[in-house]
């Protein structure tokens, strides 16, 4: 993704989060009002849930904020992962806060079930949440699927660099469904005259919190230790430096993605054993300059001279075998010249 590319998605992004920010808020104050005036666990729970919704949307926004911060001697490949530090953070609170606090209230409700007083409330509430929320969650979603392309929707959540993009996606999804819960759980209470039910309606929304904020976890997780770009970058770094030299054959790349818009390049170069230190240098600036005009997204590269013996051998000590992003060559030619690269079809260890 080029860096115009994933700026304007991250600007996007920012207005989505902004939007689902100002939902929550509203929703927010108006649950947390109908819980107090008709005792209800299941909007009790919502209203906490939107509440956490709203703190994380601030997280997020100040994830990207210290992301988007330059390289400085202290962290000289930038703050990029700050987003995904807070998007992490986001996760764990879906999870301890939302989840926990709805398991916690309905089973107190369950334990002390009291009747819902003027039920008509809880629904005219619901229903304006539900109007705020939809208006958020068809936001987020139609710059999700932009941003999918062709990809299918599971497969662009598993792939994709940017957790704001499909967490404000994931927190609506589940305001949404919470609310349906929530209207259930009271017409089930009223109507049945069991006011335990409408404790656990407020479970069922902890439970489907929990298994949300899990998926996010695991992704944001992923991105945060350490997942490679891209593998169509790195298919472009290998031909640039193939193309770029005709002294020089590519071993290998491997990439780490910082931020959606920062990606760290490491790229290993075979050259003839005869070829002088001020030869070998110009062909790396050269291919690093061609690599930086095509892909500014890549702002930390490193090239190493190595054979390609070194290469596989060092990639089988890190990976116990073939590494994705990998090309491994067919070995060293009798004739001095150096042959073309053998490309291993890519696998990732990520997921």
């Amino acid at each position: 993704m080029k860096v115009a590319q994933a700026r304007a998605v991250a600007s996007s992004t920012k207005h989505v989060v902004y939007v689902a920010l100002a939902g929550n808020l509203l929703v927010t104050a108006t649950k947390f009002g109908a819980a107090m005036w008709t005792g209800s666990s299941a909007m009790l729970s919502e209203a906490v849930h939107s509440f956490v919704d709203t703190g994380n949307e601030l997280l997020l926004l100040y994830g990207m904020h210290r992301a988007a911060r330059r390289p400085d001697a202290d962290h000289p490949i930038g703050y990029g992962r700050e987003l995904y530090f807070w998007s992490f953070i986001v996760a764990l609170q879906v999870f301890a806060l939302g989840a926990g606090v709805s398991i916690y209230e309905g089973i107190l409700h369950v334990w002390h079930a009291e009747p819902i007083v003027n039920p008509s409330i809880n629904y005219l509430v619901l229903g304006l949440a539900f109007v705020f929320d939809g208006a958020s969650w068809w936001v987020s979603f139609r710059q999700f699927r932009a941003a999918k392309g062709s990809m299918g929707y599971y497969e662009a959540f598993r792939s994709s660099k940017d957790p704001p993009s499909f967490m404000v996606l994931f927190e609506d999804t589940a305001d949404l469904i919470g609310i349906a819960l929530a209207a259930l759980g009271t017409y089930a209470a009223s109507s049945l005259k069991l006011p335990a039910l409408d404790g656990f309606a407020s479970i069922l929304i902890g439970i489907m919190l929990a298994a949300i904020a899990s998926l996010l976890a695991r992704e944001s997780k992923s991105l945060l230790i350490g997942e490679r770009a891209d593998p169509g970058l790195s298919d472009s770094i290998l031909r640039i430096a193939e193309a770029a030299s005709p002294l020089s054959r590519a071993n290998g790349v491997l990439t780490v993605q910082l931020a959606p818009d920062q990606v760290l390049a490491g790229l290993s170069l075979q050259f003839p054993p005869d070829l002088r230190a001020s030869q070998i240098e110009e062909s790396v600036i050269d291919i690093e300059r061609q690599i930086r005009a095509s892909h500014p997204e890549v702002m930390t590269l490193f090239i190493k001279p190595q054979t390609d013996a070194a290469w596989n051998k060092a990639i089988h000590l890190r990976f116990g075998g073939p590494a994705p992003e990998v090309v491994v060559t067919s070995g060293d030619d009798p004739s001095g010249k150096l042959g073309p690269a053998e490309h291993v079809s890519p696998t990732d260890p990520t997921h």
